[in-house]
């Protein structure tokens, strides 16, 4: 720091004397900047005024820009990038439950993994959970295996643990048993199983079979965070998405996430000044049969655009009726929906556009998406849809061309999500390599025109990392490395970022002003670790930001950066996982550890193999939890 009007020591450039108005609030220098604009892609400098781009240009060319006032930061020839935007992320959940959870994202062995949980029960006072809620598969472990139940009583013999794997099942240690309450009498709840030992008694083991509930259900059976600790959970949560380089996010709503009372936290931060990531959100019913009188009051008390640039409502959705739902355990088989769910579902359409809302609409499989889409060719036969809302499918993965040409057609849009870079191989298992080759169809949908946007569906299933969707977009690898797609779906790293930047902006009506550099647009961007246009594609997930910007304020910093943000409360309670663990795992701790992981689990492997209980030559990975 060389004085008041610098963030970092700023070589060639001498403030001169300008009009206060004129002098910008902050000037980027010595960047690599991706603009993102066809009309002007590149820049060496870019400065920020009343939270909007004032200015892109070289160095020299911003200089007068600088005035007493003006907070210049030396990119040092880093890449600069508009704001992620990450199109379908559970935000609101996941900042009401952040510091609670114990995150696996990233780890690269299962020791390491059980090492954390032992360490963190050393600390969790009794009465509460370990939980590990999503964004890990078993594939991101050298040991290229699940935890067992016994590991987790070993780990944590007195303290409840549970551990999610994505939609599929949970593990669950014997105090967590107990503490949910389960015995030989609790009935498996409708789509799901509590798998039971020999004499009877739950063994730790819970299965979406196919449907989630019991998962959730279950979780939300652990103690939750008072309304203080909800506030300073979500802060975090935005910092650390923020590191990646988030500015925004679509927040798709979800189970367990009541309106008004889950929303009221960003509600106040918004309120206060104080969120670091620009939200917009969307309203899902929670409980079945009654969607349709939720959907109504909704349009009584709020509208779509309410709110400001940083907090708004966006619409209705991921599910409008429950009976329209398909999941997505591709461990298990399609689930077929009920009939006749098209009446119930085709009113709250109706409802909705007869309101001006618009809506997004979860549908993983084409069979789902075949069947909404002749109700909503029903509705524009009687010139009601889409009405001038916007309307999208959440997922898609097994889309067909002929739906999304009656997408097209329709003027609806997508968002695809990497849980087939967690998923894959188990789809790949259950339907074949050449189905998997084009699930989702990416290619095809921007072929079409169609508007596509990109997130991850964090942080249940996939991480909140939207570096590891960027690589699966870019390469079709799952984070196991295993190859999904041929060259023919695979799209260029200047799309991809693309789609997590503009994509998401189109869903939100906010094309104009977010997901480009350009003079008088939003002032959201991210100084890069690694220069995503030309690392080795193997270190895309590993890139994170130095420096994240939203509307000129700098709520994330380090390295030479260190400090620069804005400062937070300290992580409440004090036990927390994230206190001590932090979120996303990486570097060179993980890195460390993995070698070591695999020469264990090739020693276990030979062990096996000279007792005859393996074959010698290995197979290849397979979760156990995919035969029940």
């Amino acid at each position: 720091m060389t004085g008041p009007s610098t963030s970092m020591p700023v070589a060639g450039l001498v403030p001169t004397p300008r009009q206060e108005h004129a002098q910008a609030d902050l000037l980027v220098r010595n960047a690599k900047v991706f603009t993102g604009d066809p009309d002007r892609p590149e820049a060496r400098a870019v400065a920020i005024r009343d939270g909007r781009v004032a200015a892109l240009g070289d160095d020299h060319d911003l200089a007068h820009l600088v005035g007493p006032g003006t907070r210049v930061v030396d990119a040092l020839g880093r890449r600069v990038i508009p704001g992620l935007n990450d199109s379908h992320l559970h935000v609101i959940r996941g900042g009401l439950n952040y510091v609670l959870e114990l995150r696996w994202d990233g780890v690269r062995s299962l020791r390491h993994a059980l090492a954390m949980l032992r360490e963190q029960a050393g600390r969790t006072p009794k009465g509460q959970w370990i939980r590990v809620v999503g964004g890990w598969t078993a594939e991101q472990f050298a040991e290229r295996r699940m935890p067992t139940v016994a590991e987790l009583n070993a780990a944590a013999p007195d303290t409840p643990v549970f551990v999610l794997h994505l939609y599929q099942s949970a593990l669950m240690n014997r105090a967590a048993v107990r503490a949910a309450g389960f015995t030989r009498d609790t009935p498996d709840p409708r789509g799901g199983q509590i798998v039971r030992g020999r004499d009877g008694e739950p063994n730790g083991v819970l299965l979406a079979a196919p449907g989630a509930l019991i998962l959730y259900s279950t979780l939300a059976k652990a103690p939750a965070l008072d309304e203080a600790d909800k506030r300073t959970s979500t802060r975090h949560f935005l910092r650390e998405l923020n590191r990646f380089g988030l500015t925004s996010a679509v927040d798709a709503a979800g189970g367990f996430q009541n309106f008004p009372d889950n929303y009221a936290t960003v509600v106040d931060l918004a309120r206060s000044g104080e969120l670091s990531l620009r939200i917009a959100y969307h309203l899902f019913p929670q409980t079945a049969g009654q969607e349709l009188a939720d959907l109504k009051r909704w349009t009584e008390m709020v509208k779509p655009g309410d709110g400001d640039e940083w907090l708004r409502l966006n619409g209705a959705g991921e599910n409008l009726t429950w009976a329209a739902a398909d999941f997505e355990n591709f461990s298990e088989p399609r689930p077929e929906l009920a009939a006749g769910y098209e009446a119930e579902f085709e009113n709250a359409v109706r409802l909705l556009l007869e309101n001006g809302w618009g809506f997004r609409l979860h549908a993983t499989y084409d069979e789902t998406i075949r069947r909404d889409l002749a109700v909503f060719e029903k509705l524009a036969a009687e010139g009601l849809f889409p009405g001038g809302n916007r309307w999208l499918f959440d997922h898609a993965e097994t889309v067909s061309v002929d739906s999304l040409d009656r997408i097209a057609a329709l003027g609806g849009a997508l968002s695809i999500q990497n849980r087939m870079s967690f998923q894959g191989t188990a789809f790949r298992d259950r339907y074949g390599a050449e189905a998997a080759a084009h699930t989702p169809p990416v290619r095809a949908m921007l072929d079409r025109g169609l508007t596509v946007a990109a997130g991850t569906d964090a942080t249940r299933v996939s991480s909140y990392n939207p570096w590891v969707a960027l690589h699966w977009l870019v390469t079709g690898r799952t984070v196991g490395g295993t190859a999904l797609y041929p060259a023919g779906n695979l799209i260029s790293r200047e799309t991809a970022l693309g789609l997590y930047t503009r994509g998401g902006a189109r869903l939100t009506g906010e094309e104009d002003v977010k997901g480009v550099l350009r003079e008088g647009w939003y002032g959201d961007f991210a100084i890069l670790s690694d220069d995503y246009l030309t690392v080795p594609e193997a270190a895309i997930p590993g890139i994170e930001s130095v420096l994240t910007v939203v509307g000129g304020r700098i709520v994330y910093a380090t390295a030479e950066y260190e400090g620069l943000d804005e400062a937070l409360p300290p992580v409440n309670p004090a036990w927390s996982p994230v206190a001590h663990f932090g979120g996303y795992q990486g570097g060179a701790r993980q890195a460390s550890l993995v070698a070591e992981a695999v020469a264990e689990s090739e020693q276990h492997r030979q062990w096996r193999v000279a007792r005859g209980s393996a074959p010698e030559t290995p197979l290849p990975f397979y979760d156990p939890c995919f035969d029940h």
